[in-house]
């Protein structure tokens, strides 16, 4: 009845738009407002390169550590905001967030990279993962999960958009530091949005969770988060389904964040394109990715999670295959076809490969999404860190594109034979 009475519109029409719908624009809003540190570290290999002389084995190190702890602090996040509500985790992972971008502007040796940049702002963005988005959507949403997932998992590329351009603008014409205080204060800008305007639960305002039949009360913190999320992961494990979910996301993680995300802008500058194409054709992956994204949680809503994932894999690992044999020192239409086809299926498989975790695990699918996630993370940890050896080695990328398309062949045969229904049926007082 407040929101009505404190509302400009009428009373009728804002009954027909659910409270949910507006927490999932603050979430994405907020995603959008955190991705810029996604969009920095390909556009930082070089210029560190350049002034402080380290390998890009190096560098490539650093952002390995901040994917992993990405990755691993998914998880436990999950756990967090069961305890400590949404709002304050993820507000507190923001100032983290800002706080080691911002260290990086007075960093003097290699080691303050992967403390800044490696550990705190790994940290800080685990504490903003996917996971933060299937918590939203788990508690505010029982119908248009597939969609709403599809739309939030989009607001990562659809930051990348927003401040690609403008971070690689930026480092080509005033350095790299200024790049990083424009993610500091792209994160702390996010914060009183946060705070102000995010909701734990529907029960906090006095509403059912979006397609719900029934009223949910606001189920009290979970103490124990570390226990709890560490008690799931010993029972996922111990199923068929979370190793087949989690290799192909180790998979999509080698070759979006870990691959793409950091080293496709170096690797088109070795082919005489300039950084600011490179990084501009980046931020195309983004548009086509917000396309295939909100597609792909459309499909989900209506088709088998496993044949996508399948479609999306096979359809990614031949795109990759080819993209050797694009990279020229300008911008042709079989390069921007390249784009436009790998944007489409970026984080396309993240949609189904999380109605998967909610079919297999219920209630802890939010947990067991997280350790997926954090097996995304450390796939692309690994090629993050490889990519920029065998670049030291070989002098090129091409054994990265052609291996992980490889991968990509292997993903799609692992997601078809994810078996069906719940994992744990077995395994209840495990997860209790």
């Amino acid at each position: 009845m407040s929101d009505r009475a404190h509302g400009r519109v009428s009373g009728r029409r804002r009954a027909r738009i659910h409270r949910a719908w507006f927490v999932a624009a603050v979430t994405f809003v907020t995603i959008i407002g955190a991705a810029a540190f996604r969009s920095l570290p390909g556009l930082l290999i070089d210029p560190l390169h350049a002034e402080f002389g380290w390998s890009r084995g190096t560098i490539g190190a650093a952002v390995s550590v901040n994917l992993a702890l990405y990755g691993l602090t998914a998880p436990f996040a999950a756990a967090l905001m069961d305890r400590f509500g949404i709002r304050r985790v993820v507000a507190a992972a923001l100032t983290v967030i800002a706080a080691g971008s911002l260290l990086t502007v007075w960093m003097t040796a290699a080691w303050q990279l992967l403390l800044y940049w490696g550990l705190l702002v790994g940290l800080g963005s685990g504490s903003m993962a996917l996971a933060f988005a299937a918590t939203v959507t788990n508690r505010w949403f029982t119908e248009r999960r597939g969609l709403v997932t599809g739309i939030l998992t989009a607001a990562s590329a659809s930051g990348q958009l927003v401040f690609l351009p403008v971070l690689s603008w930026t480092v080509l014409r005033y350095g790299w530091r200024p790049a990083a205080v424009t993610v500091a204060l792209a994160a702390l800008t996010v914060v009183p949005f946060v705070w102000l305007l995010l909701r734990d639960h529907p029960a906090d305002v006095g509403q059912k969770p979006y397609g719900a039949r029934e009223f949910t009360p606001k189920p009290p913190p979970v103490r124990g988060a570390a226990r709890r999320t560490l008690r799931v992961l010993s029972s996922a494990v111990r199923t068929g389904p979370f190793w087949l979910l989690a290799g192909t996301f180790a998979i999509c993680g080698a070759s979006t964040n870990g691959l793409v995300q950091t080293h496709f802008v170096p690797a088109a500058h070795d082919h005489g394109m300039p950084v600011t194409a490179a990084a501009s054709l980046l931020a195309v992956i983004g548009v086509f990715d917000v396309v295939g994204t909100v597609a792909s949680g459309w499909f989900t809503d209506r088709f088998e999670p496993r044949r996508l994932l399948a479609v999306y894999y096979a359809l990614r690992g031949m795109s990759l295959l080819f993209l050797p044999v694009l990279l020229a020192p300008s911008v042709h239409p079989p390069m921007v076809f390249f784009i436009v086809f790998y944007g489409l299926d970026w984080v396309a498989t993240v949609p189904p490969t999380l109605a998967l975790c909610r079919e297999q695990y219920g209630e802890d699918s939010a947990i067991v999404f997280g350790w997926v996630l954090a097996s995304h993370q450390l796939g692309a940890a690994l090629v993050a860190f490889l990519g920029g050896v065998a670049r030291d080695a070989f002098g090129s990328y091409d054994v990265v594109w052609y291996g992980s398309g490889a991968l990509c062949a292997a993903a799609a045969l692992m997601a078809l034979v994810i078996r069906r229904g719940p994992a744990t049926a077995a395994l209840t007082p495990a997860t209790g």
